[in-house]
């Protein structure tokens, strides 16, 4: 297949598939043909729900000649592990955050996607939408002068609170770091560049955290993740970054401020597609400035992805740049537990912001009755 809708199948049935689902099946340049799950009659379900001519097993879908792009969907421990079975299939693969959890795995999946000439692509995608796409046109263009530094905060009392099945958010891949870290760092390296270097602290409120909500509340589960991250990011450009992350705080608060040499951005959260943002300038001098662009949240990276490929394009939430915030992450632990600062290895080159116009629901590759009208 070398034109046409990109073929898609998702591998994971769970809560966030339903989100992708409602996206990617909206989007005329993918054509989402397979839903699989360990839990077959899960992805029965979900196929039925959402109109998908297909659901199975991993296996099946792997052999699908019609799937060119996997959404891996699986929980983080089994995120590389999958990812490098999609590849090693023949197929790319767009993955859920975090890719990997450790460096060897990282590396191990690009290198597999290197040899057999398939993409790895990554979540987080809210940086291609309308805030920080925005974000990143304004200091682009001058509005802030030389962008120098930045101050980016998440704070909650952890989804402990909120989420009816917490557990998997306070263990190994997740914590606020692996959470939300992406979100914010992601956003950053779009700024800023690749990072260079990291001191940091972490702390753990507590060994065990109770469920407020749901069928299980009362529950209670261990920590096993720092729960309260502080960290100061060295980017190549001479930037930095003052980073908090957080699950121990009462008061919920997001922010996420680039200051530069005549202005301060003021930018919606990370983790969203849409809001707006602050150019301060002085205490007098304050514009509201409404963010312009997608506002589609979960999958708008497939799409980019699948135009990418057709083009025969770099697709801008790379693998490349996924291996660097997990480089950078785990730097931020070494740091933790060293108590000192830690150089970041590994690099990454950051893609053109998108084109200001660019829609996923627009349909921009031909269909092969479109190829046939065009050849007779």
């Amino acid at each position: 297949m070398n034109s046409g809708p990109v073929g898609v199948g998702v591998i994971g049935a769970g809560v966030i598939s339903s989100r992708y689902l409602t996206n990617l099946t909206s989007f005329p340049d993918v054509d989402v043909r397979f839903v699989a799950d360990i839990d077959v009659p899960r992805a029965a379900a979900q196929a039925e729900t959402f109109g998908i001519p297909r659901a199975g097993t991993v296996a099946e879908l792997l052999a699908d000649p019609e799937v060119e792009i996997v959404v891996n969907l699986t929980i983080p421990a089994a995120h590389a592990e999958v990812g490098i079975a999609v590849v090693e299939a023949g197929k790319h693969v767009w993955s859920e955050k975090p890719f990997a959890l450790d460096r060897d795995a990282g590396r191990e999946l690009l290198r597999c996607a290197a040899a057999a000439d398939r993409r790895v692509a990554t979540a987080p995608d809210a940086f291609l939408g309308a805030g920080v796409q925005t974000l990143r046109r304004l200091v682009e263009a001058g509005e802030i002068g030389e962008p120098l530094t930045a101050l980016s905060v998440m704070q909650t009392p952890g989804p402990d609170s909120w989420h009816p099945n917490p557990d998997f958010l306070f263990q190994e891949g997740a914590g606020p770091l692996f959470d939300i870290g992406p979100y914010h760092l992601t956003a950053l390296v779009q700024i800023f560049g690749p990072i260079a270097a990291v001191s940091a602290s972490t702390s753990q409120a507590r060994a065990r955290r109770t469920i407020a909500t749901g069928p299980r509340a009362g529950e209670s589960f261990d920590v096993s993740v720092p729960t309260h991250v502080s960290a100061i990011y060295e980017f190549e450009s001479g930037a930095s970054a003052q980073c908090l992350f957080s699950f121990d705080s009462k008061l919920p608060r997001v922010l996420f401020e680039i200051a530069g040499t005549t202005g301060t951005l003021t930018a919606p959260d990370p983790n969203m597609y849409d809001g707006e943002l602050r150019l301060h300038r002085g205490r007098d001098d304050v514009r509201t400035i409404p963010a312009s662009g997608v506002t589609t949240n979960h999958g708008i990276g497939v799409a980019e992805l699948a135009q990418a490929i057709r083009a025969g394009r770099p697709e801008r939430a790379s693998g490349e740049q996924a291996f660097h915030v997990l480089d950078a992450m785990l730097a931020t632990l070494d740091s933790a537990r060293a108590r000192r600062r830690e150089t970041v290895e590994s690099t990454t080159t950051v893609a053109p912001p998108l084109p200001a116009d660019w829609d996923p629901h627009r349909a921009t590759l031909s269909t092969e009755e479109d190829d046939r009208r065009l050849t007779n």
